[in-house]
This record gives structure tokens, C-alpha cells and sequence, in this order.
């Protein structure tokens, strides 16, 4: 009989680092707790580390898409506003 894939979601593998990094208990007692394999405990908190950063970057890479479609957003109002222009023009200018 074939065993199913477990799969963690991201709470839960987060839960897991944290323990793992507070280093209360051993990745062992920790494996046993949550019934998973040492390795993927170990992979886990190395993974949580090494993104940590991103956390703290985040601000800045949504201020500059902010800025960017705030840019976009004003050339399309002035394309609107050319247009509108143009179609009332035509209108006077067509019998």
C-alpha cells in the first residue's frame, strides 16, 4: 500500500524553525514532537534563515511598484484626457 506525500504549509514549517532556532529542544525531541524527519527540521531552519532579510526588504520593493504605477496611472488619466479631447473635436468638426 502505497504512503501519501505529507505536505507542510508555510505556518507550520515557520513554527517548526522558530523552535528550532530558540534551541530549547534538540532537532531530535523537536522531530519527534511534530513527527517529522531531523533533516527536514534542519533544511527548514536553514531556509528561514537565510530569507530572514527579505522580510525587511519588502518595504522598499512595494514603494517603488507603488511609484511605478502611480506613473503609470497619470499617463494613462492624460492619454483619457487627449482622447476625450479629440473625440469632441471630431464631433464638431462631423456634420
Amino acid at each position: 500500500m502505497k504512503r501519501s506525500r505529507r505536505v507542510f504549509n508555510g505556518e507550520f514549517k515557520a513554527k517548526v524553525s522558530l523552535e528550532a532556532i530558540k534551541e530549547e529542544k534538540t532537532i531530535s525531541e523537536l522531530a519527534q514532537i511534530y513527527q517529522v524527519h531531523p533533516h527536514l527540521i534542519t533544511s527548514w531552519k536553514k531556509e528561514f534563515l537565510a530569507n530572514a532579510e527579505k522580510v525587511f526588504d519588502r518595504g522598499s520593493d512595494e514603494a517603488e511598484q507603488i511609484k511605478q504605477l502611480e506613473k503609470d496611472k497619470a499617463e494613462l488619466i492624460q492619454q483619457i484626457g487627449q482622447l476625450t479631447v479629440d473625440i469632441n473635436w471630431l464631433k464638431k468638426k462631423l456634420p
